[in-house]
C-alpha cells in the first residue's frame, strides 16, 4: 500500500523549504551548517529540471530509506505538478522483488542488491539495477529512556542477546550488575535490509537471528514498543532514533572489550568510526527507468544541493560531494 506523506515529515520538510528560502535571500538558516559532510570533490551543478515533465513514479522498499524518498518526492512534486510519485516502505527485500517484477521504478534499499537479484532482474526485464548511495546511516541500538544501566554494550554482548540460539531472557544474563528483569526485544522484520546488515555485523551471518522478538517493517512500531517498556531493547536506522530522542536512549557500541564505546552521532557515522553499524543506504533505479525524463530528473534532484539538505532534514547524514558527483555521472 503506497503511503500519503505524514504530518511529521511535512513539518520537517517545511523547515527545509524555509531554510532554502532564507539561503536564497542571503540569510543563514539557524542550523544550515549542522553536520556538514566532507567537502572533498567539486560541487556538481544540477541544471533546473526541464519544463513539462509528466508521468508516474513508484518507489518502494526500505523503511530506513523511506523518509529520504518521501521528502525528496514531496519537494519534487511541488516543482513538477504533473509528476505523481508514490512511496511505500515494505522492506528492502520486498523492494527488490517489486523492482524485479517491474512493479516499481526505484527500490529503496538499506542493503546492496544481491548478485542473484541482479541476475534475475536481467533475465526477466532485460535491464540492470543501478546502485546509487543516498545517505549515510548508523543502525542505532536503543533502550527505554528510564534505562540508565545499559549505556554501552560490546558486539559480543549484543551477539549473546540476538544470536540464533540465544538463551538470554534477562538483563542480568548479560552482566551480573544489570537488573533481574526480562528483556523485551524489538527489531526489523526479515524482509528488512537493516535486519540483514545488523545480523551480519553482530551475529556474523546475514539473516541469522533469534526469532522470539517483536518484528515490524514499520520503525514507528519499534519506537513505540521500546519507549513503552522500561526494560525493552530494539534497533533501527539513526533517523528514527533522532526523531524520538526524547523518549529513547542510544546504546554506545564497543567493537570489543578494549575498544572505546562509540555512540551513533553525525560525526561518528560520517567518519565511519561507529563500528560496525555505520553504513551507506541506497536507491536502485533500473537502467530502463533512468531513460524516462521525469525519473532521470528525480534522480538528479536526489543528488542536488537541495536533495542533500532534505537528507539532513530527515536526520540522516548527507553524502560526500564526490559520491554525489559519481551518482550524477551515471545520469549523463
Amino acid at each position: 500500500m503506497f503511503k500519503v506523506f505524514s504530518r511529521k515529515s511535512t513539518i520537517a520538510i517545511t523547515s527545509v523549504v524555509l531554510a532554502l528560502s532564507l539561503s536564497a535571500c542571503g540569510k543563514a538558516a539557524p542550523d544550515q551548517n549542522q553536520g556538514a559532510a566532507p567537502t572533498t570533490g567539486t560541487t556538481a551543478t544540477t541544471a533546473p529540471a526541464p519544463a513539462g515533465l509528466k508521468g508516474d513514479i513508484k518507489i518502494d522498499g526500505s523503511s530506513t530509506v523511506f523518509p529520504i524518498s518521501q521528502a525528496v518526492a514531496e519537494e519534487f512534486m511541488k516543482k513538477n505538478k504533473d509528476v505523481k510519485i508514490t512511496v511505500a516502505e515494505s522492506g528492502s527485500g520486498n523492494g527488490a522483488k517489486k523492482l524485479i517484477a517491474g512493479e516499481i521504478d526505484i527500490a529503496d534499499m538499506s542493503r546492496k542488491f544481491k548478485k542473484e537479484e541482479l541476475d534475475e532482474l536481467k533475465t526477466k526485464l532485460s535491464t540492470e539495477a543501478i546502485e546509487m548511495p543516498v545517505a549515510l546511516d548508523g543502525i542505532t541500538v536503543v533502550v527505554n529512556k528510564k534505562n540508565t544501566f545499559a549505556k554501552e554494550l560490546t558486539v559480543d554482548e549484543l551477539k549473546k542477546i540476538w544470536s540464533k540460539d540465544s538463551t538470554v531472557k534477562k538483563w542480568n544474563q548479560i552482566r551480573p550488575e544489570f537488573p533481574d528483569k526480562e528483556i523485551k526485544l524489538y527489531g526489523p522484520g526479515t524482509a528488512s535490509g537493516t535486519f540483514e546488515f545488523f545480523t551480519e555485523a553482530i551475529n556474523g551471518k546475514a539473516k541469522e537471528s533469534r526469532s522470539d522478538y517483536t518484528p515490524s517493517e514499520d520503525d514507528n512500531v519499534l519506537v513505540k514498543g521500546v519507549s513503552g517498556d522500561e526494560f525493552a531493547m530494539g534497533y533501527f536506522g539513526y533517523s528514527y532514533y533522532k526523531e524520538n530522542e526524547a523518549k529513547l536512549n542510544a546504546v554506545a557500541i564497543k567493537k570489543d572489550a578494549n575498544a572505546p564505546a562509540v555512540l551513533p552521532s553525525h560525526e561518528s557515522i560520517e567518519k565511519m568510526t561507529y563500528v560496525p553499524l555505520a553504513r551507506y543506504i541506497y536507491i536502485y533505479p533500473t537502467k530502463k527507468s533512468m531513460e524516462q525524463p521525469h525519473i532521470k530528473e528525480l534522480l538528479k534532484y536526489y543528488n542536488s544541493a537541495d536533495g542533500a539538505k532534505l537528507v539532513e532534514a530527515v536526520k540522516y547524514i548527507k553524502l560526500p560531494q564526490d559520491t554525489m558527483n559519481k551518482n550524477l555521472d551515471l545520469l549523463k
